[in-house]
């Protein structure tokens, strides 16, 4: 992955439609594959669709950090619908998109501030 020119800031509805233009949009301000962080955007983005609800506006950020790291954060207005981190069964069709994004993941949370949560990832180089 190459170095980024700087922070990439998006607001868009969140909307499955949008989530692969987004992958691309990602793949190319981080200059080449960037597989981690585009699953990562992927996964909090359609947290939002699926416990949120569709169009919900979001503000994904996209920031290069010390020693080769990536940060991802998305924020949306649905400060209640807060990620669990689940254990899925071989038979459920949710629930894994979590378990992904903290096994590719240095690290992450999230951070409710005036009826907004942001739900973030930090990546490390690959």
């Amino acid at each position: 992955m190459s170095t980024p020119s700087g922070p990439l800031t998006l607001e868009l509805l969140a909307l499955p439609k949008e989530v692969p233009g987004l992958r691309r949009i990602v793949r190319e301000h981080l200059g080449g594959p960037c597989a981690e962080v585009q699953l990562c955007v992927s996964e909090i983005v359609g947290h939002v669709i699926r416990h949120v609800g569709e169009g919900t506006p979001v503000v994904v950020r996209i920031s290069p950090m010390a020693a080769g790291r990536t940060r991802v954060e998305v924020t949306d207005q649905g400060a209640r619908a807060l990620p669990v981190l689940l254990r899925a069964g071989g038979d459920d069709e949710y629930g894994r998109g979590l378990a992904l994004m903290d096994v590719v993941s240095l690290r992450w949370g999230v951070r409710q501030e005036g009826g907004q949560k942001t739900v973030w990832c930090e990546i490390g180089r690959p």
